[in-house]
């Protein structure tokens, strides 16, 4: 009995020791923005256990903005490229990278703002003709909402890369840029510090209210290959948005990750609605490529077979 029982124990212990590491996958995750309430989901998933209980380990990459990200993405150094501009993403796809969309990440802008100093004879959006107005970077959500912002209100104005958003605050700051944009919570301490004051929001850009704005992404070789992975993952993402609105313990693992304080912490979660962070539908695409072209990210709007291609939302 005991010589068969040794190796049944043995065979039992390796299967069981297989069976761990086959559920345990890593998948390496860029995230734009290290600090903000929706792009930071992935990490917040994580610190609560969330991705975990599907079976998967995140290696997270901080990038300046969302077309650093997919530079990365094409380059084979992450899996999947989160927050990252819809503009940017179906303008890349249109000049044949094997990219793909995994879901919607952000619908409005409800957390973007453009700010000036406290000081600033800046008071209105009318106020922006002729002056220089930062966004991150050329295709990133910041750059296209600026684009509705001025084409809305039929403004001169002078969009200006200054990368991510300490960049900006600073530029903004010592007026090497007269306009900076933020996104909740980013600066937010300084509006309620009295330093400076907010102009406009994305609620003021009438297009933006319905329509995707930032997409996370994949590759296409990635996605066949790790497919079951990506399932998962995509099923510990939208329980993490579920934990995020529902549990207390969500806004404690948040404050301790960005850094804010209690009330800068709940403001954040005003601004944003749970239903900004849906996953499943890619809203208003046709009128983002209409935009796209405008502003030359496309040459012509993607066809219908190019779309099925490109948006590949797990079920």
């Amino acid at each position: 009995m005991r010589r068969l029982l040794i190796p049944v124990l043995a065979l039992l212990l390796l299967a069981a020791t297989c069976g761990a590491a086959a559920a345990d996958d890593t998948l390496k995750v860029a995230i734009p923005q290290k600090g903000a309430w929706d792009a930071g989901l992935v990490e917040l998933g994580q610190r609560a256990g969330i991705f975990k209980k599907h079976g998967l380990t995140l290696d997270t990459l901080y990038t300046t903005a969302g077309p650093e990200s997919i530079q990365a993405l094409i380059a084979g150094s992450i899996d999947i490229a989160t927050a990252s501009g819809v503009s940017a993403a179906i303008g890349t796809f249109a000049k044949g990278a094997p990219i793909r969309i995994l879901s919607s990440e952000m619908t409005g802008a409800p957390d973007l703002y453009w700010f000036v100093p406290a000081d600033s004879p800046i008071k209105t959006i009318q106020d922006f003709n002729g002056k220089t107005i930062a966004f991150s970077a050329v295709g990133s959500s910041s750059h296209a909402s600026l684009l509705a912002l001025i084409a809305q209100y039929h403004l001169s104005a002078k969009p200006q890369p200054t990368g991510n958003i300490a960049a900006t605050i600073t530029q903004t700051m010592t007026g090497q840029v007269d306009v900076g944009f933020g996104a909740a919570p980013f600066g937010l301490d300084l509006v309620e510090g009295g330093k400076t004051r907010i102009v406009a929001t994305g609620a003021d850009v009438d297009v933006l209210r319905k329509r995707v704005v930032r997409v996370n992404l994949i590759g296409a070789q990635t996605l066949a290959a790790k497919h079951d992975a990506i399932v998962r993952f995509m099923q510990a993402y939208r329980e993490t948005v579920d934990w995020m609105y529902s549990s207390p313990e969500a806004l404690k693992i948040y404050g301790e990750y960005s850094g804010l304080p209690a009330n800068i912490v709940q403001r954040v979660v005003k601004l944003v609605p749970k239903e900004a962070l849906q996953t499943d539908q890619i809203m208003d695409l046709d009128g983002v490529m209409a935009d796209a072209v405008a502003q030359k990210f496309l040459p012509a709007p993607l066809t219908a077979d190019q779309v099925r291609e490109l948006v590949q939302i797990p079920k």
